[in-house]
């Protein structure tokens, strides 16, 4: 056999490999539901039609998938009210996550603290109260003494933790946001959108689930206060057992507004969190305490029998493998660490298909968590149904440098 012979039979040999490698890689056919980063909207052929929600701006968001459901209005600039505790709830939580608070430390009450007018846990300057019980006293009373505190205890003034309120809403994308204070009482300029809130209370339950529990509360009051104010005012608390947050905020411009947040199990998807699935709704602009909570349920309710999670992979494996030129290892695997899971309009799950869209050709180095292609999931008859961020879950290192030549003169061949 001469040279040019065995070139051409290696070449096409080598081009028939590639292309089953990518037809595995696009076109797998998987069966549960997908993960995406930001705040992606599903595209549906025929999408399920929400219910009427009296609200002036609302919101779905299927957690576990990382979809938009439904909205009205999502970007329309609102006051947030006491939604706006959820930040400053971020900003303290990220403090006792870094060590540069502790539940137990206490923290004084400041002349500013004990005057804030609204909703209060009605503490005194006389007193020095623990983070926890602040943080208890913002959640479940709202009261704008222990926020106010709070936002004193982690920047040392109320004008530094604004600017590290709007800091932290820039990195975390929210761009039609601004704040001037930390508790909500009205101030020019003080807004916010639906959609930015979906993108904080997410951020909120996945950065910090283990202080997530504060957000169930049914009542608290700290000794010495009064009883008064002692009862959560998010109302799916007591009538929706799969609720467990988060926030609701009022005021006279503002209306009644709730960010709820509930949990239900998906059959055979297990036991414990793993086995459920999270939905959040946000509801801005409700003409009362009750019509906030009715609202939320429905939207809850809807988005739990309008769709249907499917789980694409489990937390941590990959959905695909395709092949990375110049490294260590010969393939990459791209995935989501908490799995791929995908949000379908109910009844379309079965037959699901899949496509890989990523560059060409891969080249190491490659780090885990490195966003890198998209999952296209599509319907059986082929119709798109969402895309799918993905990422590297284990790093590919570039290869030696022999490996690398062998590499180049791969690609140069190929």
């Amino acid at each position: 056999m001469s040279l040019l012979s065995w070139w051409l039979g290696w070449r096409a040999s080598w081009q028939a490999c590639r292309v089953r490698t990518r037809v595995l890689g696009v076109a797998l056919l998987l069966g549960a539901a997908l993960l995406a980063v930001g705040l992606p909207r599903a595209v549906w052929a025929q999408a399920p039609q929400p219910p009427d929600i009296a609200a002036r701006a609302w919101l779905l968001y299927d957690v576990t998938a990382d979809q938009v459901l439904a909205a009205k209005d999502p970007d329309e600039p609102v006051e947030p009210a006491s939604l706006t505790k959820l930040m400053t709830a971020y900003l303290v939580f990220d403090a006792l996550k870094a060590g540069r608070l502790t539940l137990q430390q206490t923290l004084p009450v400041s002349e500013r603290a004990w005057k804030m007018p609204g909703s209060r846990m009605f503490i005194e300057p006389r007193m020095q109260v623990p983070v926890e019980d602040l943080l208890k006293g913002m959640i479940v009373q709202s009261g704008n003494d222990a926020t106010v505190a709070l936002a004193e205890g982690v920047a040392g003034s109320v004008e530094r933790f604004v600017e590290l309120m709007n800091q932290q809403a820039r990195r975390l994308g929210m761009t039609r946001t601004t704040y001037h204070n930390p508790e909500g009482l009205p101030a020019p300029g003080h807004l916010t959108t639906a959609r930015d809130l979906a993108t904080l209370a997410t951020r909120l339950l996945r950065d910090f689930p283990e202080y997530v529990g504060y957000y169930a509360i049914q009542r608290y009051r700290y000794p010495g206060t009064p009883a008064a104010n002692d009862t959560n005012r998010n109302l799916l608390l007591f009538r929706d057992p799969t609720v467990d947050g988060l926030k609701t905020g009022h005021t006279s411009t503002a209306g009644y507004c709730l960010v709820a947040t509930a949990r239900r199990p998906v059959p055979g998807w297990g036991e414990g969190p793993a086995g459920q699935r999270r939905l959040l709704s946000v509801v801005l602009g409700a003409a009362s305490e009750n019509a906030r909570a009715v609202e939320s349920q429905k939207l809850l309710n809807w988005g739990y029998t309008a769709f249907e999670a499917v789980r694409l992979s489990a937390p941590g494996q990959p959905v695909a493998t395709p092949p990375v030129w110049k490294g260590k290892q010969s393939s990459v695997a791209l995935g989501r660490p908490g799995g791929v899971v995908v949000a379908v309009p109910a009844g379309q799950a079965k037959g699901l298909r899949t496509e890989l869209l990523r560059p060409d050709p891969l080249v190491a180095p490659l780090q885990a968590g490195q966003p890198l292609g998209t999952l296209r999931v599509l319907s059986a008859a082929g119709e798109p149904l969402a895309d799918v961020p993905l990422q590297v879950l284990t790093t590919v290192e570039e290869a030696g440098w022999f490996g690398r030549l062998w590499g180049a003169l791969r690609l140069w061949i190929r």
